[in-house]
């Protein structure tokens, strides 16, 4: 088919412009080759450059968190695993959380707020600038003894760039019912790695994990258990649970490990951290038995030690331990060994006034993928610390009973392996009854400072320990400080290793454990190399 002229003509111009603009691009481009090979001629060839150092950019800090365990609960029903319905412990039934969070250097507080696991604060707390005209000094925000009814998060934002201090503590406590007792648990950071020690599921015994997500990002956890003896396989459903950014969930522990006198549990989540703690309670028939709140302990290793271990006297607790029903009514540590290689473990038992032998000797072997009871029976009445020692590592803690007669209701503790203690720990203590700080140094010799802090938000003249190694200290808590009630403290340790704990005491044989967690992390920074 010929085409019309008018496509012709207009065919001869298109060609003639691609040429033109082919001529043009052409010679463009050889003007910016041009160019570039100046440039080029301008710049050091790579052997000529000089080495430059990595810079280092600060990590942007966000806000401090603490995540509270909420009161203890009576289970409803025989529920089996997850999803338990729950009823009030008791009419006197009382749960309280207390909070502390210092300033900067120059006394400028962070917005902090107290807050359910859902809904609105409990509690605010506004930020405040260094107060003016006066010489600059560290000075707190305390929410002290803020009743609750559920999970809590103790929130603060930065200051001056860094992560705020910050520590709090829930408090339970119950005169009647079937969870009699005192409870009392510290407030811990979300973590995807945690593991807790202390749980038993035999007849009369209730063990609930409840598993909080504070962030804002889905939590996929996994929980791997381990009990009297090592487990062939994992119990169904214990792997993959979600939480819910915002929610909490709670699980029956004798629905995965029945008829177990000693349950340890690995809480490990990916996504979004969560905190883990563990409601422990103990009926004997119709007799109260104790409650406690366990939060985690510290992580395997070789070397651990757990402080907060009061002793009753030795042929009376004995008596009792023998009756049916009451084995568990005996001080006893839990070792438990996540390996697959058995642990020859070396206890070393030691008080105020140096180290006191073992009945056993103090070396056992502790069986791989199980918990191993030590009891430490035998022993005069008094507080102790316990250091131990193996081939593999290894997790720890102790069970602390009060009470001598099977006729009345008894309690207990649960006093977890803790880290070293370091600078500046905000420990929440809170009020009630007494209270005393624990703490132990294996070896050598360890300065204890701690810096009390009142409702007020002030900060008194330090408290000063010295520790031998080897030996057990104890400071007993007062109720006020220059007249002002007794919030908790900042505590520091320098020289050797020193480790402590809370133990609280309150009416009849009410008794409670509670952990020194690490420090808030300093400012962080990563190294930046800028080159071509």
């Amino acid at each position: 088919m010929t085409k019309p002229a008018s496509d012709s003509a207009a065919g001869t111009r298109r060609h003639r412009l691609r040429i033109i603009a082919a001529a043009v691009a052409g010679t463009a481009l050889t003007g910016v080759w041009a160019g570039l090979t100046v440039v080029a001629s301008t710049v050091p060839a790579p052997a000529s450059l000089g080495t430059r150092e990595a810079q280092s950019v600060r990590v942007p800090t966000g806000d401090a968190v603490r995540a509270c365990a909420g009161p203890a609960r009576l289970l409803e029903g025989s529920p089996v695993q997850g999803d338990p319905q729950f009823s009030p412990a008791s009419k006197t039934a009382q749960t309280s959380v207390t909070g502390i969070v210092l300033s900067d250097t120059q006394g400028t507080l962070p917005d902090t707020s107290l807050t359910p696991q859902s809904g609105s604060a409990l509690r605010t707390l506004p930020g405040q600038p260094a107060p003016p005209g006066t010489v600059a000094q560290p000075r707190a925000a305390v929410v002290a003894g803020q009743r609750v009814d559920g999970l809590s998060v103790l929130t603060a934002k930065p200051v001056s760039g860094s992560a705020a201090a910050t520590g709090a503590a829930v408090r339970f406590e119950a005169s009647d019912g079937d969870l009699r007792g005192l409870a009392a648990a510290t407030c811990t950071a979300p973590s995807n790695d945690q593991w807790l020690s202390g749980g038993e599921t035999t007849v009369g015994r209730t063990s609930v994990l409840t598993l909080a997500n504070s962030s804002a990002t889905p939590a996929t956890v996994d929980l791997e258990f381990f009990g009297d003896k090592p487990l062939t396989q994992a119990p169904p459903s214990s792997r993959g649970l979600t939480i819910k950014p915002g929610s909490s969930a709670s699980y029956v522990l004798s629905g995965y490990m029945p008829g177990q006198a000693n349950v340890s549990v690995h809480v490990h989540s990916s996504g979004g951290p969560v905190a883990a703690a563990i409601q422990q309670s103990t009926l004997r028939g119709l007799t109260p038995g104790g409650v406690e709140l366990i939060t985690p302990a510290a992580a395997p290793s070789s070397r651990q030690t757990v402080s907060g271990i009061e002793l009753q006297e030795p042929g009376q607790a004995n008596a009792l331990a023998a009756k049916d029903g009451f084995a568990d009514a005996r001080a006893a540590v839990q070792i438990t060994v996540p390996g697959a290689a058995d642990a020859v473990v070396q206890l070393r038992v030691y008080g105020r006034n140096g180290a006191v032998q073992l009945p056993s000797g103090g070396v056992v072997t502790a069986k791989a993928g199980a918990v191993t009871e030590v009891p430490l029976t035998g022993l005069p009445a008094g507080t102790y610390s316990v250091s131990a020692s193996a081939d593999v590592s290894f997790t720890a803690s102790a069970r602390v009973p009060r009470g001598l007669s099977a006729n009345d209701p008894l309690d207990f503790a649960v006093a977890a392996a803790t880290q070293r203690i370091g600078d500046n720990h905000v420990v929440a203590i809170g009020s009630g009854g007494s209270r005393q700080m624990v703490f132990g140094v294996p070896d050598g010799r360890a300065q204890i400072r701690a810096v009390p802090v009142t409702d007020d938000g002030a900060m008194h003249p330090p408290v000063t320990l010295d520790v031998a190694g080897g030996t057990t200290a104890v400071l007993d808590v007062p109720d006020k400080v220059d007249g002002a009630p007794l919030a908790g403290y900042v505590l520091s340790a320098s020289g050797d290793a020193a480790f402590g704990s809370i133990l609280l005491k309150g009416d009849g044989n009410a008794i409670a454990a509670a952990t020194i967690v690490p420090a808030a992390a300093a400012a962080q920074t990563m190294p930046v190399t800028v080159g071509y």
